[in-house]
């Protein structure tokens, strides 16, 4: 199932396309749907046979136990989203794909924000989300989503990467200028791109590793990555650093090819050098990246509440 955008706000990721790409208190008296299923499983939920709640409400399935959801991070999720005694209209779990969204800035959709924020890593939450948290009155037409429609959200919270999240500390340095760019700054802490008057521009996209970390070598799936861009006049395109929120991409997906391909087979950790040749989007560009984190659904531990 194609991914409906809970975004309310585009971010600056068409750099990497293909190549030449603490919930609302509702009323005490809500009657809520039942969902079977335990956390990093697929839900499905069963609806009672009574017209929706009115207000945004929320009931923890899952307790977990991990960090708190902080406003600002990076969330991923693995959700189903059904509308009310309706259809299923997006399912991460179905894509076997896990989701990030930035979380309490206004990136997502409101009932969101409002529910999920101070929440634990590992926990499994039920929104119903009326249509004023969600899309509102012109609702979501490419999901089938009317502006009357109801939503009930099946979220397990995966990992939750707050501004200050880096790679590893400790990574082992193997170089500091590759081709007359030069990557400087401690590791934990914003790096800068210099790109030299002689330094020649790149014919194909390359990818050098600056400092080795020692997590697991990336596999296809999502990277949890901090990163800055630049052109070849060093002007700075965007960095997560500035914005806040780190950044998830998924990587090794042959459907959707993506520069950052080139982070599969590196450790975690690692601080790379990417070298993405000119295109019709744009470029040539100079990223440093830090690969922070690959999270997996089955990363956590969580308990069930009853």
């Amino acid at each position: 199932m194609r991914r409906v955008a809970l975004f309310f706000a585009p971010l600056l990721f068409a750099l990497f396309v293909v190549l030449p790409m603490g919930g609302t208190a509702g009323a005490a008296t809500a009657v809520f749907p039942t969902v079977s299923g335990g956390f990093g499983t697929t839900p499905k939920i069963s609806f009672p046979n009574v017209s929706a709640p009115k207000s945004l409400e929320s009931k923890v399935l899952v307790s977990g136990n991990g960090t708190q959801v902080k406003k600002g991070s990076l969330l991923v999720a693995n959700y189903v989203g059904q509308i009310w005694r309706g259809k299923v209209f997006d399912s991460s779990f179905s894509r076997n794909e896990l989701a990030p969204f930035p979380i309490g800035v206004n990136q997502v959709i409101k009932g969101w924000d409002e529910t999920l924020v101070g929440r634990p890593v590992g926990a499994r939450l039920l929104l119903v989300v009326p249509p004023a948290d969600g899309y509102g009155a012109k609702g979501n037409t490419g999901a089938g989503i009317t502006g009357t429609d109801t939503l009930v959200f099946v979220v397990d919270i995966v990992g939750s990467y707050p501004t200050s999240v880096t790679g590893d500390l400790h990574a082992t340095d193997v170089k500091t200028n590759v081709n007359g760019i030069s990557v400087n700054g401690a590791l934990g802490k914003p790096p800068t791109i210099l790109i030299s008057n002689k330094a020649p521009l790149p014919g194909k996209l390359t990818a050098a590793v600056l400092a080795k970390g020692h997590g697991n070598k990336v596999k296809a799936g999502l990277v949890v990555l901090q990163y800055v861009v630049a052109d070849w006049t060093n002007k700075v395109l965007q960095s997560t650093w500035k914005t806040g929120t780190p950044d998830g991409e998924l990587v090794g997906n042959a459907q959707q090819p993506s520069a950052l391909d080139a982070l599969v087979g590196v450790p975690v950790g690692s601080r790379v050098l990417l070298e993405i040749p000119k295109s019709s989007s744009g470029g040539p560009f100079a990223l440093a990246i830090d690969i922070v984190a690959q999270p997996t659904s089955a990363a956590t531990k969580a308990s069930s509440t009853k």
